[in-house]
């Protein structure tokens, strides 16, 4: 038996598996206690187990950087984190009603734009906005549904609710590897597996095949569907090939697929042209066509967005769909939804502040060293600045920054996120801050994963989760204790 939790210090943070007193919360406690039972020298032999999993799985991702493209082994932390079910059955609620306004927001926009007529969101943002397609005008894709697959990154602050960080709408990525944490733990902790408290995960692939073919054009049978990639330099290679393997896809790439005469897409294949009738893309809208958008584009289908307006192939995400994913509109998502629903959102944002209002901006510019400020169409973690960590030249390029370019800066106080026990020595736990990014898939229903993909900053007092700027990961417990209904 190891003394795993007795010098555990969740210290100021909500602590997700224990309370401020030191008692394990429902969700986790039988999680716990058989991690205590496990001796030092045992925990330390599933530690190397998982690390053994992924390298022979060959579960990686690419950093891209000055000095070339580097592979690395996926960075995993063998201690999940649980929720309860019943805290989840709310997020997913709130998930659902969260992508159902975004897409009725989408489609306004490049229809009757009447969120702007009615004063909802001010006119320049949209006109301003480095992701809106003149070019997707007056396209109605099929149920009116504009990002098929977003992930939406949720935290937990000091009170333990859930909030929304950033929604993601453009070419979401992460739920390879959610599906992959899941494989390894089953391997190396699968005792805990033995009952049905902890829900299951696996339907997602299966739900994301159903959510693309409700979109094909022709009702065939089985319609052709395939992911297309760039290839294997893409820092998410790994999750395109996963994806398509998993759903019984063709992976393609741009120079395996045409746009006929008829504006119809085909694939070359050994037998002749097939039929494309739903396209998955991993690819970013300027490079998807070069007839539309950069001409100089290797990556994409010559044709591709006049065969997508001609309704002979459905794209998912549609092009366009990043309008939404703006950090300056998400300021404005809890009026969208009232605007479009009538109801009161579930999930609270963050508190932001927008740079472009000359109030909220000098505010911002006064407390640069108090507030987490993000450009409005960065992901990754690049291009932020945090305040309590940065240095007072960091403070005076952003100050800098803000006042040149107002309309592209956001600021969010440094929110106490929330922590969990992570296994940073041998036989030793730390609390390190993370955060949740689950999927929602939707076309002709919505669908929402049981939890997501925990990314976990592995520095301690890091608040920066994303992998390629050094954080890792874990397995996401969903846990139904003896209170879930």
């Amino acid at each position: 038996m190891s003394d795993l939790m007795t010098k555990y210090d969740s210290g100021e943070f909500f602590d997700e598996l224990v309370d401020s007193k030191g008692n394990y919360r429902v969700s986790s406690d039988r999680l716990i206690r058989y991690l205590e039972d496990l001796s030092t020298d045992e925990l330390e032999k599933r530690k190397q187990a998982a690390e053994a999993t992924i390298e022979d799985m060959g579960i990686s991702f690419t950093v891209y950087t000055d000095e070339g493209n580097i592979d690395r082994a996926w960075p995993f932390d063998i201690i999940p984190r649980t929720i309860d079910a019943d805290d989840w059955a709310i997020a997913e609620k709130g998930l659902k009603q969260r992508l159902t306004a975004l897409n009725r927001f989408i489609d306004d926009l490049y229809h009757d734009q009447n969120c702007i007529k009615d004063g909802i969101i001010p006119a320049h943002i949209i006109e301003e906005s480095k992701n809106f397609r003149p070019e997707c005008v007056g396209v109605s894709p099929p149920f009116g549904v504009w990002a098929h697959i977003c992930g939406t990154d949720l935290v937990r602050a000091g009170d333990g609710e859930f909030y929304v960080l950033e929604d993601n709408l453009r070419v979401p990525s992460g739920v390879s590897y959610m599906l992959e944490n899941r494989a390894i733990t089953k391997r190396v902790l699968p005792e805990l597996f033995e009952n049905d408290d902890i829900l299951p995960i696996d339907a997602y692939t299966a739900e994301l095949f159903k959510t693309l073919k409700a979109l094909s054009p022709r009702k065939v049978k089985q319609p052709e569907i395939v992911v297309l990639t760039p290839g294997i330099y893409n820092s998410a290679y790994f999750e395109h090939a996963f994806l398509a393997q998993q759903m019984g896809a063709e992976l393609v790439e741009g120079n395996d697929l045409f746009v006929d005469d008829n504006d119809c897409v085909y694939m070359k294949t050994i037998h002749g042209p097939e039929r494309v009738d739903v396209i998955y893309r991993r690819i970013d809208d300027e490079f998807i066509d070069p007839e539309v958008f950069n001409k100089d584009s290797m990556l994409g289908v010559p044709g591709l967005m006049r065969a997508w307006k001609a309704g002979n192939v459905a794209l998912a995400n549609a092009p366009g769909a990043g309008v939404a994913d703006d950090k300056v509109v998400y300021a404005y998502v809890p009026e969208l939804i009232r605007y479009y629903l009538n109801e009161e959102p579930i999930l609270p944002n963050v508190e932001t502040f927008l740079c472009e209002d000359e109030e909220q901006r000098e505010y911002v510019l006064a407390n640069l060293d108090k507030l987490v400020v993000k450009p409005a169409n960065e992901s990754g973690g690049y291009g932020m600045l945090v305040g309590p960590h940065s240095t007072k030249k960091d403070q005076e390029l952003f100050a800098k920054l803000i006042q040149e370019n107002p309309r592209n800066y956001i600021a969010q106080p440094t929110l106490k996120l929330s922590t969990a026990p992570t296994l940073v020595g041998r036989g030793k736990l730390e609390p390190r801050h993370l955060d949740l990014r689950p999927f929602i898939l939707q076309s002709k229903k919505t669908y929402v994963t049981t939890g997501g993909l925990t990314r976990v900053a592995m520095k301690k007092g890091s608040l920066v989760v994303n992998s390629s700027q050094g954080g890792g990961s874990k397995d996401t417990w969903i846990v139904r204790t003896k209170g879930a209904k």
